[in-house]
């Protein structure tokens, strides 16, 4: 993969935010984008920074631990995107800035800190499927209590991946209700964390803040290493 060739994806992917959100009748400078690189090689996260990427976001925590220490004074805002073991709580709160998939009450508790704070999003789960990551909407109001009353931890908003068999903008309208619903607990917490690389558009046009993109810009993903999570 060569510069331009990165910089080319990067820069179609910038002009569609910029598209939708003009559609939408928002500023594309609202809208953080962060890019996702899981399994992608530390020479290319490189790349990302000289392009100006300075929000990265990993789902596996030893890869994330690796990729940020190898990375350490270049200016990057980690994301922690992925399903989050209570027992790797701490650790992740050693580099990541911001924890996109907080979402059931022992990981609350597992991420208390007197020390430091860490942003976060409460996930909530769209789908049937219990086995999903997520909360279910019925339990978003208990486990953002949760969030408000844990030192350490600020609540940003909501963050949720559409379904595959529901038309993405439908799912990130209700993403958007939701949102809206819990503002009387957690006035502050107006972001949301939806859109990746096939459905970044819809999400603009319901309200996202944040988007999760990975292969739009980065290419397809080598074959995973053999590592722990």
């Amino acid at each position: 993969m060569t510069d331009a060739t990165l910089a080319q994806r990067l820069t179609d992917v910038q002009d569609g935010i910029a598209d939708a959100a003009a559609e939408a009748g928002r500023a594309a400078g609202e809208i953080t984008t962060v890019v996702v690189t899981k399994f992608q090689p530390v020479e290319l996260l490189r790349e990302l920074v000289e392009l100006g990427v300075r929000d990265l976001g990993e789902n596996r925590h030893q890869e994330a631990r690796e990729k940020a220490s190898e990375l350490t004074g270049l200016g990057i805002r980690w994301h922690f995107v992925g399903q989050l073991q209570g027992k790797k709580a701490k650790q992740v709160r050693e580099y990541a800035s911001v924890i996109h998939s907080v979402d059931r009450p022992a990981l609350v508790h597992a991420l208390a800190s007197n020390e430091s704070s860490v942003d976060c999003f409460v996930q909530v789960n769209l789908t049937g499927d219990q086995e999903r990551g997520g909360a279910s909407p019925s339990q978003l109001p208990g486990l953002v209590d949760d969030v408000l009353a844990t030192p350490g931890l600020r609540l940003l908003g909501l963050m949720a991946v559409a379904p595959l068999d529901e038309e993405p903008r439908r799912a990130f309208a209700h993403v958007r209700a939701l949102s809206e619903r819990i503002r009387s607990q957690a006035p502050d917490a107006v972001a949301m964390s939806m859109g990746m690389s096939g459905d970044y558009r819809a999400a603009i046009l319901e309200g996202a803040t944040h988007l999760r993109i990975g292969t739009a810009i980065t290419g397809n993903r080598p074959q995973p290493r053999l590592i722990s999570n």
